[in-house]
């Protein structure tokens, strides 16, 4: 059996029925984006370690499909773990003698700092987004806020927010899908993990604005063109012309998530509170992937710390 026959069946009849579709979308994209052109026309025989770990090296040297540039190592894992769990799946259906995935020398992910924007960038665009001639992006206000995803925000509706105890509920997100009639916005009330599901306390400055949005509003959907749903990638787009209009460097939407988390740390938020707020697993979770913010505000706390001495102790040895 050539492997993209497999990869086929493998899809439809063992991914669909027990991921979730978010997962099976993801899956769907990188097989036919990235596996199928290169190794859909292998016998499933074929695929020795050394033709797979050919494969993982090409996707690193030159494998993005728009510049013809390697792919950072955080994605070619993403695909390395496709193939590895249809290879597995083919192997314990005796498809194959051996499971020659499992001998994958995968790159070594970056441990980079989370991207965020600089104070003065924020404000710049805090305000900018609350002038905007568009409610739609004010979004980018409530993600600075909030710490949203973009597919938590997008699948926000009125119904979600309490404006008497200043909260909102985060139950549901939004994602784009591919079927046979392209591509198509879809709803999945199915979280991203248990801790996803949460409240989040609004700060009271937002309601006014969240206020007169409602009032004006044509639209169950909080966020919403022309009282439609958005799809993820058309908001995404938005994100990246508005930024370029502000004249601040483009950086992804995720980063307005990334920024809420370093205000917060800032602010002196403890990290059990902000890995609630954020929908994080655990607050292991926050810790590593915030450790550098965590660092830089230790190092300003115990700066102040000895100015205080520095008005005591030391006041009195330079006397």
């Amino acid at each position: 059996m050539k492997y993209g026959q497999w990869l086929n069946e493998w899809l439809d009849g063992y991914v669909k029925p027990s991921a979730k579709p978010k997962t099976y979308n993801r899956y769907s994209e990188i097989i036919d984006g990235h596996i199928k052109d290169r190794l859909g026309e292998f016998e499933l025989s074929e695929l020795t370690p050394i033709v797979l770990q050919r494969f993982a090296s090409e996707l690193s040297a030159r494998g993005n499909l728009v510049t013809g540039a390697g792919l950072s190592a955080n994605s070619v894992n993403g695909i390395i773990s496709v193939v590895k769990n249809s290879l597995k799946a083919a192997h314990s259906l005796s498809l194959t003698e051996t499971f020659a995935a499992g001998k994958i020398k995968r790159p070594r992910s970056d441990a980079s700092r989370v991207t965020c924007f600089t104070v003065s960038e924020q404000r710049k665009i805090e305000r900018a987004a609350v002038a905007h001639c568009k409610p739609k992006m004010f979004g980018i206000v409530l993600c600075l806020y909030t710490g949203l995803r973009i597919g938590e925000l997008l699948a926000l509706e009125w119904s979600d927010v309490d404006f008497n105890d200043c909260t909102i509920s985060v139950s549901k997100t939004r994602f784009d899908g591919k079927g046979d009639g392209g591509t198509f916005v879809r709803l999945s009330y199915d979280p991203k993990t248990a801790a996803s599901a949460r409240v989040i306390p609004l700060p009271k400055q937002l309601l006014p604005y969240l206020r007169d949005i409602k009032r004006k509003s044509r639209s169950e959907h909080i966020i919403s063109s022309d009282g439609g749903a958005l799809s993820v990638r058309s908001y995404q787009r938005s994100f990246s012309l508005f930024l370029d209009r502000l004249g601040v460097a483009r950086k992804g939407f995720h980063a307005l998530r990334h920024t809420f988390a370093t205000r917060a740390l800032e602010c002196g938020m403890d990290v059990k509170t902000l890995s609630e707020v954020l929908g994080h697993k655990n607050a292991a979770v926050t810790l590593d992937r915030y450790v550098h913010s965590l660092a830089e505000h230790k190092k300003n706390m115990m700066n102040m710390v000895g100015k205080a001495i520095e008005r005591g102790v030391f006041a009195v040895g330079k006397k």
